[in-house]
């Protein structure tokens, strides 16, 4: 039986940059390995063991540049294995120590069972490859792994500077190629953020399609005739797909959404923060700092700070309630399109996939049982990637999208605003003289030089991270997205100087090379 419409989940894997090999131990670069343990390996568990039953399913995930640097990078790969050894260890302590409490142990017991089966399956199983893990569902064709910008770029903030654009689409495109051997088709555009003249960049890089939030296809020109709910094309070329914000909101709303059950993890309640820091000290960075171990014993209960301690069984029990859920609203949503439309209406539900998993502990559990549940349990609807739809759907609407973006009221506040607006003129300046400099020197024979402008374009590509832009707003790890951002801005225009006059120094050079070694292969040349 021929579906009513379809379906298609897009996961957005990323995380900025984060890697300091001047220290033995640096706090945010557990970032990478939380979400490695919590998110990656639960994921991989789950779409592998999809794959292995023969359950007929299609999903879409980025895996930005950054990310896949760092999830191949043999130092980090060294740390997060310490890391993992670390967290192991101080699970059997918490064994010990919860003996008298048949509940309490019973959790500690889940997590070294947890902690151990993700030590085996990174170290034997993936052979600490995720990248490649990932690519071997997309050459089962079960997954279609898009690409993002080079460092997740606040694309309109760089509008006037048409080269940088360039440059963070074009070295992501071909950095996509050295992953998975092949041209991406897609792209996540970050922040989903969008202005017209992204269209023609994406169709010069040869990319097919990209997602914007809702209104940026509503308040399109002329209107959308079938709302998000099918593709549209745009003047340049490449299709564009709207954010469905129902599906979105049941997952992702902190009011509404199905994370907020009393019955799942609670995220905040960490032994890191609870217990002494003596018991934690070998845990802990060397200052003492308090932080996440992982080792959380409450469940949500609800809006109160007495939490009940956390009951697997209930919590899976919530995730099969949720995901058949899930499943029963969409095919509801998608039957009711199809009366109104003469053409298969698509539903698009992009996520960051950290949600599922980090900041949703059971959210790869809900993802397991609801495409098996979507596979086996309805026939309204069908999983989909974009790509696929495209592929059997070629007629569409020619519109011009609105400029926005997902971010609170849905343009540019957030990485625009007072807590963050001084960094736009350092990174401007800096784009403007990475693209002289790359005329300038076009048609140089000059290794040294062709080094430094390289790494020129490194320093400029991570400052331009949305990411320190978005840690200023919020506050969180405010200090470190500024050093970060004015640490890569000092060092590009120390190399900018030294280009200039033709006199690198190649001690500073092989630093800043040591520190941040992303993209080996970058092609400096997109700013001329």
């Amino acid at each position: 039986m021929a579906p009513t419409g379809y379906l298609a989940l897009v996961l957005h894997a990323h995380l900025p940059y984060v890697r300091h090999p001047e220290y033995d131990d640096f706090l945010e670069e557990d970032w990478l390995y939380e979400a490695i343990t919590e998110t990656y390996l639960p994921l991989l568990d789950v779409l592998q063991g999809l794959a292995d039953d023969a359950v007929e399913f299609e999903i879409a995930m980025s895996l930005t540049p950054p990310l896949c640097h760092m999830l191949r990078d043999a130092l980090l790969q060294d740390r997060y294995v310490r890391y993992l050894e670390r967290s192991i260890e101080l699970t059997r302590r918490e064994v010990e120590r919860t003996q008298g409490d048949e509940k309490l142990q019973e959790i500690a017991q889940f997590y070294l069972h947890r902690l151990t089966h993700s030590l085996h399956a990174y170290e034997v199983r993936w052979k600490r490859d995720l990248v490649a893990a990932f690519a071997s569902l997309q050459d089962r064709g079960v997954l279609e792994i898009i690409t993002c910008a080079a460092t997740h770029g606040f694309l309109p903030l760089m509008e006037n500077f048409p080269e940088a654009v360039r440059a963070q689409v074009f070295i992501a495109c071909d950095h996509y190629k050295e992953m998975f051997g092949r041209a991406p088709r897609g792209i996540w555009l970050p922040e989903c953020a969008y202005v017209a003249s992204l269209d023609e960049v994406l169709r010069e890089a040869d990319l097919r399609w990209f997602i914007v939030d809702s209104h940026g296809l509503m308040f399109g020109n002329p209107r959308p005739r079938y709302a998000i709910y099918a593709p549209c094309f745009t003047p340049a070329g490449p299709a564009v797909f709207g954010r469905d914000r129902e599906s979105s909101r049941q997952v992702w709303s902190a009011e509404e959404g199905y994370p907020g059950d009393p019955a799942y993890r609670d995220f905040y309640r960490d032994i890191g923060f609870e217990l002494s820091l003596e018991y934690l000290r070998d845990f802990l960075p060397p200052d003492g700092t308090r932080k996440f171990t992982g080792l959380k014993y409450h469940r949500v209960t609800g809006r109160t700070p007495e939490k009940d301690l956390y009951n697997r069984g209930w919590a899976m029990g919530a995730a099969d309630h949720h995901a058949g859920h899930f499943m029963a609203s969409r095919a509801a949503q998608i039957a009711g399109l199809r009366e109104h439309m003469n053409t298969d209406p698509i539903v698009i539900s992009p996520f960051d996939a950290e949600l599922f998993g980090h900041w949703w502990f059971e959210g790869p559990e809900f993802i397991n049982l609801f495409i098996r549940k979507s596979v086996h349990d309805q026939t309204e609807y069908k999983l989909t990637t974009p790509s696929s739809y495209l592929a059997s759907h070629d007629t569409h609407q020619l519109l011009a999208p609105s400029s926005s973006s997902w971010g609170h009221k849905g343009y540019w506040e957030v990485w625009l605003d007072d807590s963050n607006s001084w960094i736009y003129p350092h990174l401007h300046i800096a784009a403007r003289r990475m693209t002289q400099m790359a005329r300038a020197h076009r048609e140089t024979t000059s290794k040294l030089l062709d080094r430094a402008l390289r790494q020129m374009a490194r320093e400029l590509l991570l400052a331009q991270s949305s990411d320190w832009a978005f840690l200023m707003k919020t506050g969180t790890a405010k200090n470190y997205a500024t050093k970060r951002t004015k640490d890569h801005i000092l060092r590009f225009t120390r190399l900018y100087d030294q280009v200039h006059c033709e006199d690198v120094d190649v001690d500073f050079l092989e630093n800043c090379e040591w520190r941040d070694n992303i993209f080996p292969n970058l092609n400096w040349h997109y700013y001329a």
